[in-house]
């Protein structure tokens, strides 16, 4: 396993990245923040590096032409990293700390409620969902609005899969979810840094895009938490922060539903989080990304790479406006 006790700084976040988007953050929250950063706090506080037990997962390889988008020929990111640096507020604002914050996660038992603007509303066990279809290898560039990125190769299917056992009404126009709420299970919830539960949407023509996915496992393996167990979203040519973990409820509605960064923050995070490097976050630019791994910054691409996919989403939109 490799030794991240000080991590080569191509894996740390700036600083003045991390800082800015904790911002809005109340004065408690952000002192903490403020420690838990860099390379004062990775002297005092060794990162993780304890081994995930998650369990081998059946996965295809993706079923799609190779115009598809469905994989990137570009390095994978270890599962080492993407296992160990982690944006998950529930448990932690720290991302190193978030694998042993969610080490004692469990997900037995667990129900998904799909309803809202359908003909045949239903409530999932994790086995049923998972039942629907098999779970492919859908390897994916990862942007995160903070500037830094990976390559993830998920396991999963696309999500229009599922909203289509539902039968959706003409009325739904987007697609609203939402991670569980348990403060006793994610502790991060007993802290006011964002308004829980979490919860994210989408318009419908894009969560029923083939390249959505509801994602299950990375590498073969069953989610760990600290990536979303036992499901999660994944929309690649968006922003990070649009990946809803540890889904619970997924409803089609008719309006825009609110989403929770944009509700901390609504002239930072738009509803759309587009991955675009032409337009930039207020107070940093979005034009280049570190790739964690690698040494150096690499310009960030329109839609995440994404543009021959789903740039016909949005002909005609404003994307400064629908940021």
């Amino acid at each position: 396993m490799e030794d991240r006790s000080e991590p080569p700084s191509s894996e740390i976040t700036p600083e003045n990245t991390y800082l800015n988007r904790r911002a809005f953050l109340k004065a408690g929250v952000l002192a903490a923040s403020v420690l838990a950063t860099g390379t004062l706090y990775r002297r005092l506080n060794t990162p993780s590096s304890a081994p995930v037990n998650a369990k081998e997962i059946n996965v295809v390889a993706p079923i799609g032409p190779p115009e598809s988008g469905f994989h990137v020929d570009e390095p994978r990111t270890s599962f080492q990293d993407i296992t160990h640096y982690n944006n998950f507020y529930e448990f932690s604002t720290n991302k190193d700390a978030v694998a042993d914050a969610a080490a004692d996660f469990m997900t037995s038992s667990w129900k998904v409620e799909v309803g809202g603007l359908v003909n045949k509303p239903k409530v999932f066990d994790l086995d049923d969902i998972l039942k629907i279809a098999q779970a492919e290898e859908r390897v994916y560039r990862m942007r995160c609005v903070e500037g830094w990125s990976m390559v993830i190769p998920w396991a999963g299917y696309s999500l229009s899969k599922l909203l289509k056992r539902v039968d959706p009404l003409g009325s739904a126009k987007y697609v609203a979810m939402q991670t569980l709420l348990d403060p006793r299970r994610m502790p991060g919830q007993n802290t006011s840094v964002l308004q829980w539960p979490y919860v994210e949407g989408l318009r419908m023509d894009e969560a029923m895009h083939p390249l959505a996915i509801l994602a299950s496992g990375i590498y073969g393996h069953a989610l760990p938490p600290q990536d979303g167990a036992p499901l999660r979203l994944v929309v690649p040519w968006k922003y990070g922060f649009k990946g809803i973990k540890s889904i619970v409820k997924i409803m089609l509605v008719e309006t825009q539903p609110a989403t929770t960064w944009n509700i901390a923050a609504p002239s930072e995070y738009g509803f759309y989080a587009n991955v675009n490097p032409n337009v930039d976050h207020p107070r940093w630019s979005q034009a280049t990304e570190q790739r964690i791994g690698e040494s150096g910054r690499r310009r960030t691409l329109m839609f995440n790479g994404y543009e021959r996919q789903v740039g016909s989403l949005y002909t005609g939109m404003d994307l400064r406006k629908n940021f």
